[in-house]
């Protein structure tokens, strides 16, 4: 990929305390795999190479409203992040206990993710974003390319990269700015995503190709 702050932007999914954080609701899940690719730290390199640069930033969050809980039907994962309140607020014009919470972004991400230039899109809702307006939002600026990372890599990462490539764009994943569940019984979730990197996306490179790339 031909890399420029023309027409490639950085996506970042997810950066919020429930699955970034020690103290997130989904930690004992997914902490062994945010500490092994050094996720939290090789995100915030990639948000400083790129407001250093000038490449634009998107963020798709995650957020459950209370409304949300009234679901009639549940994927498994959906069923346990629902269970365990992850990225809940308690509604979609109120941010009443939002700061510090674990939908809230990570603390040392915020300097970047507010400084009034970065694109906060709506919140997707299953894993994908098909029902946010990431897509309007790239296209209305020219974007074909975009850098993916963030959290998680089997679910919302993979989910994204797939509806990107089928929108049209380029997309080049992080590989080690994302971290997956590893569950007892459903096994390696970064292990997984890999794979399916691999065989989907233009190109999966590493946080140093990325900073270099982008500098």
């Amino acid at each position: 990929m031909n890399i420029n702050n023309n027409d490639t932007a950085v996506v970042v999914i997810d950066p919020q305390n429930d699955v970034l954080s020690e103290t997130g609701v989904s930690w004992d899940l997914v902490g062994a795999s945010v500490k092994a690719n050094k996720t939290v730290e090789n995100i915030e390199r990639i948000f400083k190479a790129a407001k250093q640069n000038d490449f634009e930033v998107f963020i798709s969050p995650h957020y459950y409203y209370p409304t949300d809980y009234g679901w009639k039907f549940l994927g498994n994962l959906e069923q346990m992040m629902l269970g365990v309140k992850e990225f809940a607020r308690t509604g979609p014009l109120s941010l009443d206990g939002f700061v510090g919470s674990g939908a809230d972004w990570l603390e040392r991400y915020k300097p970047f993710i507010e400084d009034g230039k970065t694109v906060v899109v709506n919140p997707h809702k299953v894993y994908g974003p098909q029902n946010n307006d990431l897509v309007l939002q790239l296209r209305k600026r020219n974007i074909g390319k975009v850098i993916l990372l963030g959290m998680l890599a089997n679910l919302c990462i993979e989910a994204h990269l797939r509806d990107l490539l089928e929108q049209g764009f380029e997309v080049l994943v992080v590989k080690d700015a994302t971290a997956a569940p590893h569950h007892p019984e459903l096994g390696d979730g970064y292990k997984a995503a890999l794979i399916n990197f691999g065989y989907l996306a233009n190109a999966v490179w590493s946080t140093d190709d990325v900073v270099e790339a982008l500098s």
